[in-house]
């Protein structure tokens, strides 16, 4: 007699084990790997630009092929895990942002150097949606959000991992070395995934014959399932329904919808140009190449303190009371940052709250997108609220590498920077009178 086990039941109902850890911990760092690669090319701007006797502005464009890579392989590329798994969907996307890193470092021309960037967006781009599914789905239901909140903490301490790296390459080594670097540690986590990371258990309750797999891994998360059990396992999903994006303006959802595009823009606006410019500001500001990383890499860390500590004051005050004073605070420390001058101690203090609002604002939008639509078009609100964000998340490098390349001033690029913020929350002060916010 063939039994039926649900496989979220037996995930919800038990203790996360050694195994569903070694999960966590693989996806981590699988994301570690990928903010370290992505923040990369922000790190070694100011030492290449000089390489390369490069106009100021001149590294906008490849900031930006980097960022519509990674936009296209998160739309285009992720997705393919439904058909092919998660799995192999993170593996190749690994191999392939891990060559690409490597390779760029032996990039000798402007072009060689926008074209290794595209490419390894795409792997980037496809990788991260994928680890946070996988990681979503070893997690009870109990603890997925913390899961995956403490997950996306590893992007923030691949990104600042970077700084301190560069920090000591960019003076001993060159910048090329970085790369090598990003490229080799990431190549080397290849075989651990190949070897211990497992399937989707969703995906494979569709794959013909992969009961027996099944068993095997339910059996390492509750060990009354037998390994070689002859059972019909089952997953919960929530199915996609037939909505149109023009749904989410009817119902009096408009103003939300609308007030959450001009959010995410302006977030992610000034959290890539921060990211992508910061070494740079700060080193024409006067400090050296390996202060400038390192202080950049404050950024992150500023926003991976905010995640732990924003999280239980949005949930506890509502976020249209706790956001717009977080973005007041960002574009007050924005703008600082271009007062700082050479003062260490200033640029680090200002960077720390740049990146504690900005950076850990944006892991609180996605809450609040979250929870302003119904189950039934949930996906699609959420997914054209990031996209409208990557776009801002393009604009924003592009918009400063132009008003470098026409000699602006690094205070007022910076000084501008802080507007976006403003706007953002203001954005949040107008949701307070919608019914539907958050």
């Amino acid at each position: 007699m063939t039994t039926t086990i649900s496989v979220n039941d037996v995930i919800d109902r038990r203790p996360i084990g050694l195994f569903q850890w070694s999960v966590f911990v693989l996806c981590g760092l699988a994301v570690f790997v990928d903010g370290f690669d992505t923040q990369a090319i922000g790190y070694v701007a100011p030492v290449l630009g000089k390489a390369w006797n490069l106009k100021p502005g001149a590294l906008g464009p490849v900031f930006a092929a980097g960022l519509a890579g990674l936009a296209l392989g998160a739309f285009f590329i992720a997705p393919l895990a439904d058909r092919f798994g998660r799995k192999p969907i993170i593996i190749w996307s690994i191999v392939a942002f891990g060559i690409l890193t490597l390779l760029t470092g032996f990039a000798t021309d402007f072009t060689t150097l926008f074209v290794a960037r595209l490419l390894t967006g795409l792997g980037l781009g496809a990788a991260m949606p994928n680890a946070i599914t996988l990681t979503a789905e070893y997690s009870p239901q109990r603890w997925r959000a913390t899961a995956v909140a403490l997950l996306m903490c590893g992007f923030g301490l691949g990104a600042a991992s970077g700084g301190a790296v560069a920090a000591r390459l960019l003076v001993t080594s060159g910048w090329p070395t970085v790369f090598f670097t990003g490229g080799a540690a990431t190549l080397v986590l290849v075989p651990f995934l190949i070897f211990l990371l497992p399937e989707s258990v969703r995906f494979l309750t569709l794959l013909p014959g992969g009961e027996a797999k099944l068993a095997r891994l339910m059996a390492r998360i509750d060990p009354a399932i037998a390994p070689s059990a002859r059972a019909h396992f089952t997953a919960t999903r929530e199915q996609a329904a037939a909505i149109h994006v023009r749904e989410l303006f009817t119902d009096g959802r408009a103003r939300t919808t609308i007030l959450l595009w001009i959010i995410f823009f302006m977030n992610l606006l000034d959290l890539y140009l921060l990211a992508s410019w910061l070494p740079t500001a700060i080193h024409s500001a006067g400090l050296s190449v390996s202060v400038a990383a390192l202080a950049t890499a404050t950024l992150q860390i500023g926003g991976i303190i905010a995640s732990f500590a924003l999280g239980p004051l949005v949930d506890r005050f509502g976020a249209t009371r706790v956001l717009p004073a977080i973005y007041v605070l960002g574009a007050v420390c924005i703008a600082l940052i271009g007062f700082a001058g050479t003062s260490v101690t200033f640029t680090v203090a200002a960077v720390f709250g740049a990146g504690f609002a900005v950076v850990g604002a944006q892991n609180c939008n996605n809450g609040v997108a979250t929870k302003s639509y119904p189950t039934e078009m949930r996906a699609i609100g959420v997914g054209w609220t990031n996209a409208v964000g990557r776009i801002g998340s393009i604009v924003g490098p592009t918009v400063a590498g132009i008003m470098l390349g026409l000699h602006t001033e690094i205070r007022n690029i910076l000084i501008a920077s802080a507007i976006p913020a403003l706007i953002a929350g203001t954005a949040y002060l107008a949701m307070r009178t919608d019914k539907s916010a958050t």
